[in-house]
This record gives structure tokens, C-alpha cells and sequence, in this order.
């Protein structure tokens, strides 16, 4: 009998465990989640974009990868997929690292459908700041719909969900992985040939002192959820690139997110690992930055300034040090020893499920063992 763990029920640790059961045979499957709940934290706490390459025009592989990725994310989780509205990207006139012609050219090279905007929604916006609009697709999706969905493949995959377990320690014996873990009840330990630690923020804090550096940033952000008046209710629009706004439909509560590259974030830190990303977030005095993304986004999108803001969604976001220059979002999958016991795993975006999948398709686990997988 073969025994994996996975640490973190986000969107990746649930994925992780239902491919490990399923394309790579492994006879007893965990998933440790430290919540009550699976997948309410920056599965949730997020814009629901499903992106297809328009937001990272200087980062072409990120942009690739989304155009790749997003039709199959759409067809495997069709259900939480909500296309209900229109998407639209501005490129301001001033403060932007992207012009029109630049843009048009990008979206040309990974294949993202563009166009002019019809007059009638190039109207909405102040073309004094404003010098181009785009209609583009792209779609968003239901993080509850998305929950209810990984709930049932996990249980149909037969993966054994531990909820309310926070690991203490992960720690390498010479020929298994040892995870040592509590909860209400008390403490205990897991001994697996393989494990996976994908804890997204945590992800150095659930490691330890012992394991080196993974290089990341994290940042306290700041997602607001607002009310649109009602010629903005079917509309997604994006501003960029530079320091401007994002608003997109929010399925999950009926409402749109805002987020503004200036006040979404409050603050930032690189990893040390000697302090626990939550406990900052726990007691970081968290005020709203709510009328002044209003403000400042209504001063492009006049129609902004009628939206009411209904309640505001903090939580650490966190990205690799190295892509802090060109915005992009690769994927981290981390192998901590020679044999592939023990693995950190982080994405930036929902779609990169899939390119965390093809590269574990490549690696070789201790469970493999007198077994063949497919994928």
C-alpha cells in the first residue's frame, strides 16, 4: 500500500490529491486543510477571473500559458464557469507601459481575440484618460459552484479529507515523508512515501527553518466587493497597464470585485520564514481602502462613482520575488529532495492547475514503484 499527503485544500492541494489517486494509482490519498472548509481562502478571496492572456503583456509565457489553459479549465469545470457579461480593456493615455499598437500586436502573437469596443460602451469612459478600448473574452467563475465541484471529485476519487488539521512539521526519514500534525482533539502524525505541501502563503511556514528559502513576497491585499449601477452590471472591465483598476463579475455573491494596483495593497514583506503570513494578516489593522479605489477608478469609468461599496475581502497574496518586474505568474513546483519525496507546489492563477499537472506528469514519485500512470 502507497500513502500521499497533501498539505492545503486550496484549488491545487484538491486537484494534486484527486490526480494522485487517479492518474498515478496511489493506494491511500490525504488532504490535510487547516479551515473548517475547503477552498475558502485565496481560492475564494480573488477576482474569479478566468484569464486568457490579456492582463500579462509583458510576460508573454503567462499570457501563452492562459490562452492554452483556459478552454480546458472551461470544459472541466463548466459548471462554475459564468460568461454572462461583457469584458472590456482600456489602455489609459497617460502612465501606461503598453500602447495601443502594442497591445493589439501582443494579442495577435498568443491568439487572444481583440476588437474595438462599439461606440456605445467606449462611451462609458473619459476619453480625455482613456485612448483605447478593447472587447475581448474572457470569463469568470463561481468560487462556490468551484468548491462543490472539487468536493465531489474528491470523494469520488476516494481521497480522505482531514478538515481542522494544522501540520506542525514535515519532516524527511530515510525513506519516508513524516507529517505531524493537530487538532481539536489532539495531535498525531502521518507517515507517507510522498507529500505535498501546497499551502500557497504558508508555504515556507508549513517547511520550517530546515528547508531553504523558496523566494517569495507576500503582500496584505485588499478585494472589494461593490454594487454597480446598473450600466456597469454586465460589464468587466480592466484598465492598464500601469497603476489603474480591475472590476469583474463576482458569481459568488451576486456582486463585482475592485481591485486598484495602488490601493489593493497594504503592505508587503518578502519571506523569512519567522513569522506565519495568517498571523500577520490575523493582526494587521485592516481599513478599508474602498472610496478611494471608487474614486480614483470613477475618474476613468465616470458611471464608478454610483457604485456602492458592500464589504471588503483581505488576504495575502503571495508571488515569486523573481517575476516582481514583469508581472508574470509561473508556476513553482519544488522538489525539496533526491527522491522526490517531499514537493512545494504554488500558482498564481487558477488555470496554471494545469501546467503544475503536466509537470508532475514528468516527475517521478517513490509510489511509482511496479506501477504505470496516464495522464
Amino acid at each position: 500500500m502507497t500513502t500521499a499527503v497533501v498539505i492545503g485544500g486550496g484549488f491545487y492541494g484538491a486537484n494534486v490529491a484527486v490526480y494522485l489517486k487517479r492518474q498515478r494509482g496511489v493506494t491511500r490519498t490525504i488532504l490535510l486543510e487547516r479551515d473548517r472548509r475547503l477552498l475558502t481562502r485565496s481560492s475564494f478571496v480573488n477576482q474569479a477571473r478566468v484569464h486568457r492572456g490579456y492582463h500579462y503583456p509583458r510576460s508573454f509565457t503567462t499570457a501563452y500559458r492562459s490562452v492554452v489553459n483556459a478552454p480546458r479549465f472551461e470544459q472541466d469545470f463548466g459548471s462554475a464557469v459564468f460568461s454572462e457579461f461583457t469584458k472590456l480593456y482600456a489602455l489609459a493615455r497617460r502612465n501606461s507601459k503598453v500602447t495601443p499598437r502594442q497591445m493589439e500586436r501582443f494579442c495577435a502573437e498568443i491568439g487572444a481575440p481583440i476588437s474595438p469596443a462599439p461606440a456605445h460602451l467606449k462611451a462609458l469612459f473619459n476619453t480625455t484618460l482613456i485612448e483605447q478600448v478593447y472587447l475581448t473574452i474572457e470569463h469568470a467563475f463561481d468560487a462556490d459552484v468551484l468548491r462543490q465541484v472539487m468536493l465531489e471529485r474528491l470523494q469520488a476519487a476516494g481521497v480522505e479529507v482531514l478538515t481542522e488539521h494544522e501540520v506542525d512539521a514535515v519532516d524527511l526519514t530515510e525513506d519516508k515523508v513524516r507529517i505531524r500534525y493537530h487538532h481539536a482533539a489532539g495531535a498525531g502524525e502521518i507517515e507517507a512515501e510522498v507529500a505535498f505541501n501546497c499551502t500557497y502563503s504558508r508555504l515556507q511556514t508549513v517547511l520550517g527553518a530546515g528547508y531553504p528559502p523558496l523566494g517569495l513576497k507576500h503582500e496584505i491585499s485588499e478585494m472589494v466587493l461593490i454594487e454597480t449601477p446598473p450600466e456597469l452590471s454586465s460589464l468587466g472591465v480592466t484598465v492598464m497597464d500601469g497603476p489603474f483598476f480591475s472590476t469583474m463579475p463576482f458569481p459568488a455573491r451576486g456582486l463585482h470585485t475592485l481591485s486598484h494596483v495602488r490601493y489593493t495593497p497594504h503592505a508587503y514583506w518578502r519571506e523569512e520564514g519567522t513569522v506565519d503570513p495568517y498571523d500577520r494578516l490575523a493582526g494587521y489593522h485592516l481599513e478599508s481602502r474602498a472610496d478611494r479605489m471608487i474614486r480614483d477608478s470613477a475618474r476613468y469609468l465616470p458611471s464608478l462613482a454610483k457604485s456602492r461599496a458592500h464589504t471588503s475581502l483581505f488576504e495575502v497574496k503571495t508571488v515569486l520575488t523573481r517575476n516582481e518586474g514583469d508581472d508574470g505568474r509561473p508556476i513553482l513546483l519544488q522538489r525539496h529532495d533526491a527522491q522526490g519525496r517531499l514537493f512545494s507546489i504554488l500558482g498564481g492563477k487558477i488555470d496554471n492547475i494545469y501546467d503544475i499537472l503536466e509537470r508532475l506528469d514528468t516527475e517521478p514519485l517513490p509510489t511509482d514503484r511496479n506501477q504505470t500512470w496516464t495522464h
